[in-house]
């Protein structure tokens, strides 16, 4: 009598972050995971994750033997801000992955984490944009099997965007306005809704790039107005002009704070992150009203949060 079939190999570059728990959770125990980061992680210690202690940008990182056995690599890393050298040599390693990937003896199916467009000028000039979009044409022209998703507003317990809004409205009673919030848009995705896109591509065959939004588009200021009802609160802001808000988040930066940064007041204000919602799961996309009751209930001291 046969045994059962072995799991499949994933191996994972930058699980550690706020994706990558998503993606443990979404992946095990179907599949067998091997995480590369610099630092352990507890949880994927528990879980039993097989953890190397290896740095994507280092050109020493010794992929062919990570690649051993590898059934397909999922690419997380990047960063929000950095300096531009940093930015390079990420996208270097993640060459050097890719490289490496290709000339395995058993090329792995390849998934790779993108971000949306942005505004035309920091697409050509900012290297969080031109270093990211390198690595998506390599991959695009390496011959391998392939997806890159390309999600927008991520949330997920501890992010650093619709969290930080929420902690930011209860404590201060306002949020920041940039405009009149009613002329671009966002469409926010659930981690766990990526995680599970990843799976479902990591198991095709089909090779392109998806756009990734939540169920629901919203005006950014509908979304905000939520953020306060959720806290039992009526909306009040801060009016800015969106070069007021670029100036803004410049302050803040300098100061040292990693709140907001200004190409991140640009693109949202350019209106490319109302992406459509990702299509083809097994489950209804998310609702973000669910998470923002959980958090805005978390905040208040209600045990588990709000229920929705």
């Amino acid at each position: 009598m046969k045994g059962a079939p072995e799991r499949r190999l994933l191996l994972v570059g930058g699980a550690g972050g706020l994706v990558g728990r998503s993606v443990l959770s979404e992946f095990l125990p179907g599949w067998r995971i091997r995480s590369v980061h610099r630092s352990p992680v507890a949880r994927e210690r528990d879980l039993r994750v097989e953890w190397f202690r290896a740095d994507i940008a280092d050109p020493a990182t010794d992929w062919p033997a990570l690649l051993t056995g590898v059934d397909a690599v999922m690419t997380l890393a990047w960063y929000r801000w950095e300096r531009p050298r940093a930015f390079r040599d990420l996208a270097d390693g993640l060459e050097r992955l890719l490289a490496a990937a290709r000339q395995a003896p058993r090329p792995p199916r390849f998934l790779h984490v993108s971000v949306p467009d942005g505004p035309p000028r920091l697409e050509a000039t900012l290297p969080y944009f031109t270093e990211k979009r390198r690595v998506d044409r390599a991959l695009a022209a390496s011959g391998l099997s392939y997806r890159i998703l390309r999600p927008t507003m991520l949330y997920a317990p501890g992010d650093r965007l619709l969290g930080v809004m929420l902690r930011i409205a209860r404590r201060y009673h306002l949020l920041p306005m940039f405009g009149d919030g009613r002329r671009y848009h966002v469409s926010p995705i659930a981690a766990e809704d990526l995680a599970r896109a990843l799976r479902q591509e990591a198991e095709g065959t089909g090779s392109g790039s998806s756009d990734l939004g939540g169920p629901v588009r919203y005006a950014y200021r509908e979304l905000t107005d939520l953020v306060f009802r959720h806290l039992g609160r009526s909306p009040r802001y801060l009016p800015l002009s969106p070069s007021g808000g670029r100036r803004l988040a410049a302050l803040l930066s300098a100061a040292g704070s990693t709140l907001l940064y200004p190409y991140e007041v640009e693109w949202l204000v350019s209106d490319r992150l109302g992406l459509p919602p990702y299509e083809g799961l097994d489950r209804p996309l998310r609702h973000v009203e669910r998470y923002l009751a959980a958090e805005a209930g978390r905040g208040a001291g209600v045990p588990g949060g709000a229920q929705a």
